[in-house]
């Protein structure tokens, strides 16, 4: 089934997504009355190719990112140092768990990639598992991990016949991503699956 993608501030932007890949992009008046049948999902803000995180290794491999239900004794943003090495060698399965969580995060914040040399077999696991894309690493990198990192890396422009990989933030245009951060998310859409929805 053909879904359209359409963000009330980018309406030229629309993507046509066909299974995993873009079957078409455009303005959303063409691509809707040249697929009448599609079924159409319309967000606010602006429709992009999705960011890129150069942080790979250090926010899937060496910080610790808490269980909600640890959020009272933890809080909720990722760790590092001496307390995230102990609380990632706590359990067989801390590595893993917090590694999911990890790319959950990321994908709340629009991250379709991330770069970096990723080794650790949970780290990689839940990558693929996501089907997050893995880029080039930039070759110096200008400040701290975060999940929203500054700057912040968009993707190249989604083309006809490319991934449908891509994600919608809750601002006018790039301008107000970039003062706001990629925290103004409300959708990441990965393999033509929908994989984050702000509720």
């Amino acid at each position: 089934m053909l879904t359209l993608h359409v963000a009330e501030a980018s309406p030229e932007a629309a993507v046509l997504v066909d299974g995993a890949h873009l079957a078409a992009v455009g303005p959303y008046d063409e691509l809707a009355a040249a697929h009448p049948d599609a079924r159409v999902r319309r967000w606010p803000g602006i429709l992009t190719p999705g960011l890129l995180n150069p942080y790979g290794p250090e926010l899937l491999e060496q910080a610790y990112h808490p269980d909600p239900r640890e959020a009272d004794r933890l809080g909720t943003e990722p760790l590092f140092g001496l307390r995230a090495r102990a609380l990632l060698a706590s359990a067989p399965t801390a590595r893993g768990a917090s590694a999911r969580r990890g790319v959950q995060r990321l994908l709340a914040h629009g991250t379709v990639a991330v770069a970096g040399e990723i080794r650790g077999r949970e780290a990689l696991d839940a990558v693929r598992r996501a089907g997050l894309a893995v880029g080039a690493r930039p070759a110096t990198l200008p400040g701290t991990p975060s999940l929203s990192p500054v700057p912040l890396v968009l993707l190249p422009a989604l083309t006809a016949g490319g991934p449908a990989r891509f994600a919608v933030f809750d601002v006018p245009d790039r301008d107000a991503l970039v003062q706001q951060s990629a925290s103004t998310c409300v959708a990441t859409v990965v393999g033509g699956r929908l994989v984050h929805r702000r509720r």
